[in-house]
């Protein structure tokens, strides 16, 4: 018996290549999964200019940034932007000034659509051969009320699939939002604010994610930094002790022969060297 419905993710077009020029941009959403990249040794920036909630925002961090990734992911949050009335400008950030000198407005789905249209053509312009990968947060937002944080995330699925349909060889969705309301749909998925995804459904929703996404040589790549990664973690009683310095002399060593099997790969050797003195 099935207890869930799981939601059914399509090969891609491409695939991510091990330490891959990534670019990540849009909700806190975007922070978690960027940041996982970074620490699995992917060149990935993440939101270089703040968090970005909405299209326009979006659009205009990738305008600001010379960033030219080979995968770019696009993570949409709401569709509420705040217009400056001063300027009449859609602004990323309000910098905590009077509500009074904004209008909040909700952009449309072919507003949307037009803002990342617009920011998958610059992307393109850079590097012809970039890939986007679009996705929605699964992050709530109260202060709208639930239902029109519903009919904010509907209109950012509908441009979605839009801009994903007009691009077909370069844009691709990804079901996030999907993932965490059809198969985690459990509270206890979600962290305490009963808001936010919990650290095990971002786990989960990485797990999907890079079952997908990931080349062959990319697992691979994977399986033989884990356990550097983990030696790099590991909190010893005796930081000093022979068999730990060892352990730690091995370790870097296995960095090192990584670093010549992967020219794309850089590992702060230092990080070992502290661990490693003239006591061996």
């Amino acid at each position: 018996m099935d207890f869930r419905t799981k939601v059914a993710i399509s090969r891609p077009p491409f695939a991510i290549e091990p330490c891959e020029e990534m670019l990540f941009v849009g909700s806190c959403f975007a922070d978690n999964m960027g940041k996982r990249f970074v620490d699995e040794c992917f060149r990935a920036t993440v939101n270089p200019y703040g968090v970005m909630y909405n299209p326009a925002s979006i659009l205009h961090t990738v305008s600001h940034s010379t960033c030219s990734p080979r995968t770019a992911l696009f993570t949409l949050g709401t569709n509420h932007v705040y217009i400056l009335n001063e300027t009449g400008e859609i602004v990323d950030n309000c910098a905590k000034r009077p509500q009074r000198l904004f209008t909040e407005r909700c952009l449309t789905v072919d507003e949307c659509v037009g803002y990342l249209r617009q920011a998958v053509q610059l992307l393109v312009q850079r590097r012809p051969d970039v890939r986007v990968i679009i996705t929605v947060s699964p992050i709530r937002y109260a202060k709208y009320g639930y239902h029109g944080s519903q009919l904010s995330k509907a209109t950012l699925l509908l441009a979605a699939n839009q801009l994903a349909e007009e691009m077909p060889d370069r844009v691709n969705y990804f079901p996030a939002y999907e993932i965490v309301n059809d198969e985690l749909r459990d509270y206890r998925f979600y962290a305490a604010d009963m808001l936010h995804p919990s650290a095990q459904a971002v786990e989960y929703i990485w797990e999907v994610f890079s079952e997908a996404y990931f080349s062959t040589r990319t697992h691979t790549f994977l399986s033989l930094w884990r356990p550097i990664k983990e030696a790099l973690g590991h909190k010893p009683f005796n930081p000093s002790g022979k068999e730990y310095l060892q352990f730690m002399a091995k370790s870097k060593q296995k960095a090192i022969d990584l670093m010549r099997q992967y020219p794309d790969l850089k590992i702060d050797l230092s990080l070992f060297d502290r661990y490693i003195t003239t006591k061996m």
